[in-house]
């Protein structure tokens, strides 16, 4: 689609992303359009070229390294040597002092509540509306609706199955039992709840009974002796008891309860980067204007299910009484956090004087901001005024430093007081890694959050050491030395700085909707690793973590992890290339195919549907959640061994045609698929997917976002 363009002092801006800005971005606020283009126009004519001179940077120290690797190819790496280069050629830097983070006004649910985070493309309004109302979610739903509970034959009609809600209400009885014990007998005996002289008292026929830990007691809602609910808090999450004895779900409940509501995801990432596909100011507008009803609190979506028109809007906070009897209200909606994109990308939104595209990443920064000006005045998403910006793909401490001076011009263009942006630093890069302390440093008065994310973090460890040799399997890197080091070292430098108790410490995605049980089984290890927060696909997955934060008070465990031996450098900088690797073409094919089955299987609905993130079945049918990372690491990887022999273009091709029939075949009932295998030459998903592994090399980093803008922009045009 070609935009029209308007000229603005020295810029050129699309006329959808002008009307946008001029019409509805700052409507409500002290600053006019007409000021705002003034300073925007100054403030990113200066930013522009010192994120350029980034970048370039970032390809003079690749080159360097695969001259290093080529220059001792054979030769087994001494650590020692390895990291002296790296020093060298200021890829590496000296540690400075210890300090501690020094952010202020952060929000409750970044410092002290632990829990689970949603990451939600922001251009699916729909989406965004459930992952902000994802605060407070049923945990009988949660329960009732997946693996968690094992099916029998009633349960996969979609009459309502008994014996499965008999299963979901003992859970509950079960849940309760363990964090809100009772003195005198269990949950599963209750037959009522009221409320008196400031206590909560359970009844089992005429005995009665109260809280073992009284203190989890916070409030009710309705009458004190016949409450409609009753609110209680363990490690700082809330639950809601809800009793409703007409309701279908009481009854076969004694005491009328008919749902237990757990607070579930507490922080939310409106995401612009990974799980967006927004190529031109058409798609940007769209994330932007749906980031802005969000702060301002009127968006709404309507759509069509079962033949109904319904609504989704923002649930308001919660009512209740204190057991001091005071009228309390708990926060309704998660705590929304912006992610914008890293310092890489360009975009055809706005055109510099010099003819060039505006770093994208400005652009975001500036308007994603300013549509956070709406919450400053009404305080419904951040109570402290603070604006919460996710800032991924940095590399090393002068692009953090960076991101420092372009949020300092963005403060100072909106008329924001110094550090009201706080900026979260994916630890996703593998100079970021290497020198964690030293990027938290230049954010110390802003950082909010550090996270690992082992997809991108495997993708920027295999480019960035293409020339050291062929890279294990995938499937092994997790058991491999550097990742062991790299998920401790993101730990133990954020404890070293101060993080428990002021800022997050997250760990990645939970990748497999569908298998909510094996979630329940694993990813409390996330949380015994020291993670405050840590990712989930859905809200149903947010409400089943948050009985992880129940079980485990993870200021606990940061407490004893502070104390134990620190991360090695030299581990984090071992290179996961195979020793003489002797797999047979059996096994090479097996891997590539994996590889490349869900590579297609994103890359066909980023290119002709333009869905940046989705469910994708891999090829055994198991449907995995799939983003620009996931992407990364698998061209890199079969990159990589094409590279260094491993496999060969022409076996790849073919290998690709094969999966390319299979992605074809599981997308047969979506009407708006475009099959692959009608015709290779000429789709233009199939040839992308083949440039991200044969031109993988080449790519930035690694990074798929150019070759997927390209051609993205390609099919709207055509």
């Amino acid at each position: 689609m070609t935009s029209k363009y308007h000229s603005i002092n020295n810029l050129k801006v699309s006329e959808e992303l002008l009307l946008f800005v001029n019409n509805e971005l700052f409507k409500g606020t002290d600053i006019s359009p007409e000021k705002f283009w003034k300073d925007f126009d100054k403030a990113v004519h200066e930013l522009a070229p010192k994120n350029k001179e980034l970048i370039d940077f970032r390809e003079t120290l690749q080159k360097k390294i695969d001259k290093w690797h080529i220059e001792n190819k054979g030769k087994d790496i001494q650590i020692k040597e390895y990291k002296n280069f790296l020093k060298e050629i200021g890829y590496l830097k000296d540690e400075g002092p210890d300090f501690k983070i020094e952010t202020s006004d952060i929000d409750e649910e970044i410092a002290t509540i632990a829990g689970p985070q949603l990451v939600v493309p922001i251009m699916n309004a729909r989406y965004a509306l459930n992952a902000a109302n994802a605060r407070w979610m049923s945990l009988y739903d949660s329960l009732y609706g997946t693996d968690v509970i094992e099916q029998s034959e009633d349960s996969t009609s979609e009459r309502y199955d008994p014996e499965r809600g008999e299963i979901v209400i003992k859970y509950g009885r079960e849940f309760l039992d363990k964090y809100f014990t009772l003195k005198n007998f269990s949950w599963k005996k209750i037959t009522g709840i009221a409320v008196q002289n400031k206590e909560l008292k359970v009844l089992k026929g005429v005995d009665v009974t109260t809280l073992k830990d009284e203190n989890k007691f916070v409030g009710h809602r309705g009458e004190a002796d016949n409450p409609s609910a009753i609110i209680l808090k363990n490690n700082n999450l809330h639950i809601e008891i809800l009793k409703n004895p007409r309701a279908f779900s009481a009854q076969q409940d004694h005491a009328g309860i008919s749902d237990i509501i757990l607070e579930s995801a507490v922080s939310t990432i409106c995401d612009n980067e990974d799980s967006v596909a927004a190529v031109d100011a058409q798609d940007k507008v769209i994330c932007y204007r749906n980031w802005l009803g969000l702060m301002k609190g009127n968006l709404v979506t309507r759509f069509e299910k079962e033949g109904k028109t319904l609504e989704r809007k923002l649930n308001p906070n919660r009512s209740y009484i204190s057991k001091e009897g005071k009228g309390l209200k708990l926060h309704g909606r998660s705590l929304l956090l912006i992610r914008n994109v890293g310092h890489l990308m360009t975009n055809p939104s706005i055109i510099l004087k010099d003819g060039s595209e505006i770093p994208e990443g400005l652009m975001d920064a500036f308007i994603t901001t300013a549509a956070a000006l709406h919450d400053a005045k009404k305080k419904g998403n951040s109570r402290t005024g603070s604006i919460y910006i996710v800032k991924p793909k940095m590399h090393g401490p002068d692009e953090t430093a960076f991101t420092n001076e372009i949020f300092t011009k963005v403060e100072e263009v909106l008329k924001l007081k110094k550090y009201t942006c706080k900026i979260g630093i994916m630890d996703e890069e593998r100079r970021t890694s290497s020198n964690l302390k030293e990027c938290i440093r230049t954010l110390k008065h802003r950082v909010f959050f550090i996270n690992t994310g082992f997809l991108d973090r495997t993708g920027d460890e295999m480019h960035t050491s293409m020339e050291a040799g062929p890279m294990i399997k995938k499937g092994d890197m997790k058991s491999s030395k550097w990742i062991s080091a790299y998920e401790n070292n993101n730990v133990d430098v954020g404890l070293a700085c101060g993080f428990s108790g002021k800022a997050q410490i997250g760990k990645g995605m939970w990748a497999m909707p569908d298998k909510m049980r094996d979630m329940l089984n694993q990813k409390t290890g996330h949380l015994k690793a020291g993670a405050n927060c840590a990712w989930v696909p859905s809200p149903t997955a947010a409400a089943l973590h948050a009985l992880h934060y129940h079980e485990i008070n993870i200021f606990d465990v940061q407490k004893k992890l502070s104390n134990r031996d620190k991360a090695k450098i030299d581990d984090l900088l071992t290179i996961p290339i195979a020793d003489r690797p002797n797999w047979s073409v059996d096994e090479i094919n097996k891997e590539i195919s994996n590889s490349a089955q869900t590579l297609l299987g994103y890359v066909v609905r980023w290119i002709d549907q333009g869905v940046g993130c989705s469910k994708v079945p891999d090829i055994n049918n198991v449907g995995l959640m799939e983003d620009r990372a996931t992407l990364r690491i698998s061209s890199q990887h079969i990159a990589n061994w094409v590279h260094h022999g491993v496999t060969t273009k022409m076996q790849v091709i073919e290998i690709m045609k094969e999966m390319a029939k299979i992605v074809d075949k599981q997308n047969e009932n979506d009407q708006s698929y475009i099959k692959m295998s009608h015709d290779y030459d000429r789709s233009i998903a199939f040839q992308t997917a083949c440039e991200l592994i044969f031109k993988g090399k080449e790519q930035p980093s690694g990074y798929t976002e150019p070759l997927l803008h390209l051609n993205r922009l390609k099919k709207k045009s055509a």
